[in-house]
C-alpha cells in the first residue's frame, strides 16, 4: 500500500487549497467605497425591462410555479438528498395550493433575481428579502412573513469562554457609535447598504462601508467573520442567530436597524398572484403548520448546526450521499449524470440500503430479488451490488429503447418509467400514441398522456394494448420528481 505518498499528496492539496483560499478572499473583498454606489442604482440598472404580462392564470395554465431562491441556511439548500429550507418549504405548500409544480431558479445576486422576475424567468422571489421603498420601485411585496432587524456579527475576543458577561460585553461593539472608522463588509445590493449609510449619518462619523460582490452570500460574509477574514458585517436578525448556533465565536445581539418587514417578491402587474398569495400566506399562517416550517429552521439552533456543517448539505459540502462514491462510476457506466443517478436512487429508497418496498423490492435501488439476480447481484441489501445490478437493468433499457427513442434526453424519461412500472405498460402507451396521432417518441404530453389514461376502459381494450390495466399516475410522478429533483441537485451540486 501506498499510504506516504497519498498522505503527502493530501498534505501538498490542503496547503495549495489554503493559499487559493486566501487568494479567493482578496478576489471577493475586491470592491467600492460607499459612495460609489447605491441600492436602486445596482438594481435600477440590471431591471431595466418592463416586467411581462404573466399573472395567476398564467402560471396555472403553464402547469408550474417559478420560483427564484437562494442556497442558504433558511431559504433553500439540498440536505442528504433532500430539498429543505423555510422558503422551499412554504413554497412547495403554495404549490400545492395551486396543484401546479414548483421548479426552483438559483440565483446568489439580488439585483439578478429582481431582473429574472421581470424577464418572467420566475413568478416570484422567494428570498430573505427586506421590505425598502426602494425596491418597492421594482415589484410588489407580500404581506411580511415576519419582522426582523439587522444586527451587526462581530467575532469574540480570543479566550471568550473564560469572560463573564459584563467583561465579554466590554470587549464588543454595543453601542453603535463604536463603528465609526471600522471596516464594516456587506453584499452589493443588500438592503444592508443603505442602512448603515443612514446609521452614519444618525451617529455624525464615517463607516468604513465595503461592499462585495453581489453573488457573495451573506451567510458566506459571518463565515469570514467566525474564520477571522475580517472583522465586520451585517445580517438580518432571523439568518444571524440561526449562524451563531453554528459558528460559536461570533456575537450577534448589538442591533443597526429597527425592525424591518421579510417578504416575497411579485411583479408589478401580477395583481392576482399577488392577491392569492397574500390571502394564502393569512391562511397558512393560522394553521399549526406554519409554526412546524419557522420552528424547523429558525428555532432548532441545534438540528440547524448539523445540517449547516453535515458534508452532505450543500451549505457546507457537495455530497448528496454516503453512497457518492459507487454513484459516480456507476453513471459513467451507462453516460448518465451522477446527480441524475442519485435523484433517482433517492426517489427509490431515500438511501437505505435496507429498505423494502410492500412489493417485494429491496435495497437501494429497489429491485425485486428475480432481477437482481439477473443482472449479477445476490445481496440486494449491499449498497455497491444493488447499485450495480441497478445500472445493469437501465443499460438493458436503454438499449432497448435506444432502437425507436433516438434523442437521449426523451430516451431517459422512457427508461424510468419502464424502470417503475415496467417496459410492457410503456410500450402499450407508445403504441396509443402512434395510433391516435400523438409523438411516440416523444414523453411530455403524448406518451406520459397515454400512459396516465391507461386505467380507463377505452384504452385497457384497445387492440394495441397487450399488457391491460395500468395505474399510470405512478410512473408518470415517479419521472417528473426524479428530474425536478435532478434540476435542484445540479443547480447546488457540483458535476464533478
Amino acid at each position: 500500500m501506498t499510504i506516504l505518498p497519498i498522505m503527502s499528496l493530501k498534505l501538498a492539496l490542503k496547503y495549495r487549497f489554503k493559499l487559493l483560499s486566501i487568494i479567493g478572499i482578496a478576489i471577493i473583498l475586491c470592491c467600492c467605497t460607499r459612495e460609489e454606489v447605491n441600492e436602486a442604482e445596482v438594481i435600477e440598472e440590471k431591471v431595466s425591462v418592463e416586467p411581462i404580462d404573466f399573472d395567476l392564470a398564467n402560471v396555472k395554465k403553464r402547469g408550474s410555479l417559478v420560483a427564484i431562491v437562494d442556497n442558504s441556511s433558511t431559504g433553500y439548500f439540498i440536505y442528504k438528498g433532500q430539498p429543505m429550507g423555510y422558503e422551499f418549504d412554504l413554497l412547495s405548500l403554495f404549490a400545492e395550493h395551486l396543484d401546479v409544480r414548483l421548479k426552483i431558479e438559483v440565483t446568489t445576486s439580488i439585483g439578478e433575481a429582481f431582473e429574472m422576475l421581470n424577464q418572467g424567468k420566475g413568478d416570484v422571489i422567494a428570498y430573505n428579502l427586506t421590505v425598502t421603498n426602494e425596491r418597492k420601485k421594482l415589484a410588489r411585496f407580500t404581506n411580511s412573513h415576519y419582522k426582523t432587524k439587522q444586527v451587526l456579527i462581530q467575532r469574540k475576543p480570543e479566550g471568550w469562554r473564560r469572560l463573564t458577561r459584563d467583561q465579554l460585553s466590554n470587549r464588543l461593539i454595543r453601542d453603535q457609535i463604536d463603528l465609526i472608522d471600522q471596516k464594516v463588509y456587506v453584499r452589493k445590493s443588500s438592503a444592508y447598504l443603505p442602512r448603515l449609510k443612514n446609521l452614519a449619518d444618525e451617529i455624525g462619523g464615517e463607516i468604513n462601508i465595503v461592499e462585495t460582490e453581489d453573488s457573495v452570500e451573506t451567510e458566506k460574509l459571518i463565515k469570514m467573520v467566525s474564520e477571522g477574514d475580517i472583522d465586520f458585517t451585517v445580517a438580518d436578525e432571523s439568518v444571524a442567530l440561526v449562524n451563531a448556533s453554528y459558528y460559536s465565536n461570533i456575537d450577534v445581539f448589538t442591533p443597526v436597524s429597527f425592525s424591518q418587514q421579510i417578504a416575497w417578491a411579485v411583479r408589478n402587474n401580477a395583481n392576482t398572484l399577488l392577491e392569492e398569495l397574500n390571502k394564502w400566506l393569512a391562511q397558512i399562517k393560522r394553521q399549526p403548520t406554519y409554526n412546524v416550517v419557522y420552528n424547523k429552521y429558525f428555532n432548532s439552533p441545534r438540528s440547524s448546526s448539523i445540517r449547516a456543517s453535515s458534508d452532505f448539505s450543500s451549505i457546507a459540502g457537495q455530497k448528496i450521499s454516503p453512497y457518492d462514491h459507487l454513484i459516480k462510476p456507476a453513471a459513467d457506466s451507462i453516460g448518465w449524470d451522477w446527480r441524475l443517478l442519485a435523484s433517482q436512487i433517492y426517489q427509490e429508497s431515500r438511501f437505505d440500503p435496507k429498505a423494502r418496498s410492500w412489493a417485494g423490492a429491496v435495497g437501494l435501488m429497489q429491485l425485486v430479488p428475480e432481477t437482481g439476480r439477473r443482472f449479477g447481484a445476490e445481496a440486494l441489501t449491499d449498497p455497491r451490488q444493488s447499485i450495480s445490478a441497478g445500472t445493469g437493468y437501465i443499460r438493458h433499457l436503454d438499449k432497448l429503447w435506444g432502437k425507436t427513442v433516438k434523442d437521449e434526453s426523451e430516451r431517459t424519461k422512457f427508461v424510468l418509467a419502464s424502470y417503475n412500472v415496467g417496459l410492457g405498460h410503456v410500450v402499450d402507451a407508445r403504441d396509443l400514441a402512434k395510433k391516435y396521432g400523438g409523438e411516440p417518441d416523444v414523453w411530455d404530453d403524448n406518451v406520459e398522456y397515454y400512459l396516465l389514461n391507461k386505467s380507463k376502459k377505452k384504452f385497457i381494450n384497445d387492440p394495441v394494448v397487450k399488457f391491460g390495466y395500468c395505474r399510470g399516475e405512478e410512473p408518470v410522478n415517479y419521472v417528473q420528481e426524479i428530474l425536478n429533483r435532478y434540476t435542484q441537485y445540479s443547480q447546488l451540486i457540483a458535476s464533478g
